[in-house]
């Protein structure tokens, strides 16, 4: 088992100077023990889901999360919100660092941060009305508002009647219910919201609307997104920037259009080219990396880079002992991997075997797991 303290990055800074960054997260890690023993519980090991984690959001734009089942996405997400805690680094939300507040400040912050969830029907109270649901953000902060305006502004924001509020969540159908979990997280006028899968529990027709909705709201109040979602092609409808993680760690960041375009990491570039086209000729010649084998525990992650075993340009030595830092290689577009301008430039190829043409059965052994 590796050091725990090995991270993929420097150490955190003070407070980020960048006025036009909103969140920025250096170091992030985020270690669960793991308990052993049937009198005398003690850790025996530990859980390393986050393992030094480097974002930054700029205001107003939207970040997508992306990456394999297990990969720590979900995990990232709610410990930037001090949902599940923060075992080492900081995590800076409009020049405050929420991974050290406590109490009451801690209580005062979360005003600035919410998060919509991926069940619209498990977040939602089954026992309240909608018109409570919606207000109880307000009433548990102490703001003072009129019931009946602010709740038929929200729902008029979210495209659902006034006559909405004396129901409840059973009533209305997926999609209806996503709605309101996005007016809940809007009720109290953040700055910053989490998106954990909000359309994958959603039917195909319903999830464009869905999206569009949260593109509209953005344009409207200024928001700034992180959405974490499976789907390539949502993540590339809503993203300005793209983030690929592999267990534990950020692979590759880009902009939207640049990543999906050139990818530059080995593990971005098998998660692209797992995603079909809509052209049959395309479809049918070409290239596909193949991936092999499971993603390792991240209870003993693979020493060295995360991803050397299941990684088709493997160096041994270095590959296998030194783990790579998230450097830039373009502008704005930065990378995790040792040999990446040598892949680029094709003096790297893939092993034998690695790369296929499509049409194959084959084709299908990337494990990218849509639950995310």
């Amino acid at each position: 088992m590796r050091d725990p303290v090995t991270a993929q990055s420097a150490e955190p800074v003070a407070t980020p100077q960048d006025d036009d960054v909103l969140v920025s997260v250096r170091g992030l890690k985020v270690h669960f023990p793991i308990k052993g023993g049937a009198i005398l519980a003690r850790t025996t090991g530990h859980v390393y889901a986050v393992d030094g984690v480097d974002l930054e959001i700029r205001r107003g734009t939207t970040l997508g999360l992306v990456g394999e089942s297990g990969c720590g996405k979900s995990t990232l997400g709610r410990a930037i919100l001090r949902l599940s805690p923060v075992t080492e680094g900081s995590v800076w939300i409009d020049g405050v660092d929420v991974a050290t507040l406590q109490g009451e400040e801690l209580r005062r912050q979360r005003q600035n941060m919410q998060m919509v969830f991926q069940d619209p029907l498990a977040s939602l109270n089954p026992r309240q009305s909608i018109e409570t649901i919606l207000t109880e953000p307000l009433r548990a902060h102490g703001i003072a508002f009129d019931a009946r305006t602010k709740v038929r502004e929200l729902l008029d924001k979210v495209g659902l009647p006034a006559s909405a509020a004396r129901k409840y969540p059973h009533e209305f159908s997926g999609g209806q219910r996503q709605r309101i979990g996005i007016a809940r997280a809007i009720a109290m006028e953040p700055a910053f919201v989490i998106a954990d899968e909000p359309v994958s529990a959603l039917d195909v027709s319903i999830q464009a609307q869905v999206l569009n909705l949260l593109e509209e709201l953005q344009d409207e109040l200024g928001l700034t997104y992180l959405v974490i979602a499976h789907d390539l092609a949502v993540v590339r409808h809503v993203s300005d920037e793209v983030a690929v993680m592999y267990l534990g760690g950020i692979v590759e960041q880009a902009p939207s259009d640049d990543l999906y375009s050139e990818p530059l990491h080995p593990y971005t570039k098998a998660l692209m080219s797992a995603v079909p086209v809509p052209d049959p000729v395309v479809e049918e010649n070409r290239e596909r990396i193949l991936l092999t084998g499971d993603l390792p525990s991240p209870s003993n992650p693979p020493a060295g880079c995360r991803f050397h075993t299941r990684c088709p340009f493997r160096q041994e030595t270095r590959c296998d002992t030194e783990r790579p830092e998230l450097r830039e290689l373009r502008p704005g577009h930065r990378v995790a991997c040792h040999w990446a301008e040598e892949i680029e430039a094709g003096t790297i190829t893939p092993r034998a075997g690695a790369v296929t043409g499509g049409g194959g059965d084959e084709a299908g052994s990337l494990s990218f797991d849509q639950r995310g």
